[in-house]
Parts: C-alpha cells; sequence; structure tokens
C-alpha cells in the first residue's frame, strides 16, 4: 500500500518574503509616524516577540498606540497591514511547489503567529486557498507536533521552514519519521550564528520553487536524505 506522506510548509520566508513585507511596513511608518517613531514601533515589536516568541504586527500597534494615544496615523497604519497584496509577496514557484507534492501526498500550512494577523495573511497570499484550508498556526509550533499528527496523521512528513532551528527541533522528536526541508530564503536562514549552531537539513534548497525539480518519490524511498533532480520529459 502507498504510505500516507504529510508536507508541512511553514509560511514566512518559506513561502512569504516577510523581509520584503517588513521592509514596506517600515517605509510606510517612516513616512506617516516619522523616523524617531517608526524606530519605537520596531522596538516595541521586538520586544512583544522576546515574550511571545513569535512576530506579533498587531499587537506591537496596540502597544505603540498606548505610548501615543493621539497619534492621527495609526489608522493608517492598520489599514495597510490588514490590506496588504500578500499575494504579490509570494516567492517564485510557492504555489507551484504546493501544487508539485499534491501528487505525493498531502500539503498543509504549519505557521506560527497571532490569532488574525496571520491567518488573514495566509488567506489574502491564496495560500490558504492552494491546500485547500488545511491550515495549523501555533504559538510554537514544533511543540504541537502531537497535535499536528493527531490531525493530519501519516507515515511519514516532509517538514519545510526557512528556519535551521526548528527543523532541528522537529527532527529530534519525530527522527525518521521526517525528511527536513531547508529553502535558503530570507535572513534566519542565512544567519551565521543560526547555521553554525544546528546541524544541516536532510535537503538543503537555495529557493522554494526548486521543490519542483525534486524527484520526491525516489527521495522519499531513500529516507530522504540525498537529492536528485526529477526527470523531464
Amino acid at each position: 500500500m502507498r504510505k500516507a506522506i504529510v508536507f508541512l510548509f511553514d509560511v514566512d520566508n518559506t513561502l512569504l518574503d516577510n523581509d520584503r513585507i517588513a521592509a514596506d511596513l517600515r517605509r510606510h511608518l517612516e513616512r506617516e509616524v516619522g523616523h524617531e517613531r517608526q524606530q519605537r514601533y520596531w522596538a516595541i515589536f521586538e520586544e512583544l516577540r522576546a515574550e511571545l516568541g513569535y512576530a506579533d504586527y498587531l499587537g506591537a500597534l496596540q502597544r505603540y498606540r498606548a505610548e501615543y494615544p493621539r497619534d492621527p496615523h495609526l489608522m493608517t497604519v492598520s489599514d495597510f497591514l490588514l490590506e496588504y497584496p500578500f499575494a504579490n509577496r509570494l516567492f517564485p514557484n510557492s504555489i507551484d511547489a504546493i501544487e508539485y507534492v499534491k501528487q505525493f501526498g498531502r500539503p498543509v500550512i504549519l505557521s506560527d503567529g497571532d490569532v488574525v494577523f496571520q491567518p488573514r495573511k495566509v488567506r489574502r497570499s491564496g495560500l490558504w486557498e492552494a491546500v485547500d484550508g488545511s491550515v495549523l498556526i501555533y504559538v510554537h509550533k514544533e511543540r504541537e507536533l502531537d497535535d499536528v499528527a493527531e490531525r493530519f496523521p501519516a507515515d511519514h512528513y516532509v517538514f519545510i521552514d526557512d528556519k535551521l532551528r526548528i527543523l532541528t527541533e522537529v527532527k529530534k522528536i519525530w527522527k525518521h519519521r521526517v525528511t527536513t526541508v531547508f529553502p535558503r530564503q530570507g535572513h534566519y536562514a542565512n544567519d551565521p550564528g543560526i547555521l553554525a549552531g544546528n546541524p544541516p537539513a536532510d535537503l538543503s534548497i537555495g529557493r522554494i520553487g526548486e521543490l519542483v525539480d525534486l524527484d520526491l518519490s525516489g527521495m522519499l524511498e531513500r529516507g530522504g536524505n540525498s537529492r536528485k533532480p526529477r526527470a523531464r520529459a
């Protein structure tokens, strides 16, 4: 019988260029509230991320509001975040990568984030529809693997994430039950300290679009530890 395989896709800097989104927000803040308050927003953002363990753009904006309750530009910033055209920031061939793995198993979005902005980002980018609504968003997804396995049972998982630290944690827990794939995109994926402090993933690719060039059936049969280009007609 064919093995049941689930492909778990991260969102930020795996399928979606979150670094560019943050850069766009930085420019918008600079224009709307000025350089000093723009810097204060990001300081609050980093403080909140340290507390929560994930990026919370709207939560940072709420805290910013507490410090500047009369700032008339707050509504333009919230509107910028909620109406942002996330589909324009998908990495090339992100949707193609999701469609490609459907011939081997089930694609699932597995992300960290808040309960408002992150789901909206997934919907407006088109990723929700691409995985037919199979979306999981946790505070710390690497701590919720038992829930992931209960909701999407499989003989084997393919975990695709730009954060090598998370891939390392998942590999420790699931061991041979998972194949880890590391797309080298975004600032986390190119941080020398992170790269030096974690073992390599089972598979490393330059960008998410390269997933469609892999012989996934052969890779999974070999245990997921080697890369081989997919034969083209």
